[in-house]
């Protein structure tokens, strides 16, 4: 159950919450594999990691350069950032809303220009039932980083829990534009097509 602009809106979040949290374990499991001083949304790997995942013809192969653009996006110049991070990642894992919150405030607040920060803190602003400010913080995010196909998706989770289904459509098929291989997303979109279709009949 979500509460936000005034509505109260059924949506499965067990089901959301489990994805987000395999997410998170996706970043996690991937930490110590690619380290650098200039890695975030701007580092210059991303171009070619964007490129391989266009190309692509294989899963296991797709999978390695999501692993590694998540491991970018994810690292901060700033070693201190890096330790909050973990620290939020870490809280949001227990289910500790309360401190991953306070944590993921600490370092947009400091590094407003720092892409992950801003969709962590959406994680978990989603996580806590507070749609219009997830929704504020992912629009943040893929300001600095348009091709964040998780925050794309996110949109549209946004989206499809308050009931706004073609623009959650439209959200999920940017995602996918972005990262072909999201193959969770594929299926909401099918799903979605399908529901929107119905309605128009």
């Amino acid at each position: 159950m979500i509460v936000g602009l005034g509505v109260k809106v059924t949506y499965p979040v067990t089901m959301m919450r489990r994805l987000l949290f395999i997410l998170v374990i996706l970043v996690m499991s991937g930490a110590a594999t690619l380290l650098s001083a200039r890695a975030d949304q701007n580092d210059p790997r991303l171009d070619t990691l964007f490129g391989n995942l266009q190309t692509t013809g294989s899963t296991s192969e797709a999978a390695g350069y999501v692993e590694q653009i998540w491991q970018i996006w994810i690292e901060h110049k700033d070693p201190g950032v890096n330790d909050r991070m973990a620290l939020g990642i870490d809280a949001m894992s227990r289910n500790d809303l309360g401190t991953a919150l306070g944590v993921f405030n600490s370092i947009v607040e400091s590094n407003p220009a720092f892409a992950e920060g801003w969709n962590k803190r959406a994680t978990v602003y989603y996580l806590m039932g507070q749609v219009p400010e997830s929704l504020e913080d992912v629009e943040v995010t893929l300001n600095l980083e348009p091709r964040h196909f998780g925050a794309l998706s996110g949109r549209g989770l946004l989206y499809s829990a308050t009931g706004d289904y073609p623009d959650a459509l439209r959200a999920f098929e940017e995602a996918v534009a972005v990262n072909p291989f999201l193959a969770s997303i594929q299926q909401r979109i099918d799903m979605l097509k399908s529901m929107i279709g119905e309605s128009e009949i």
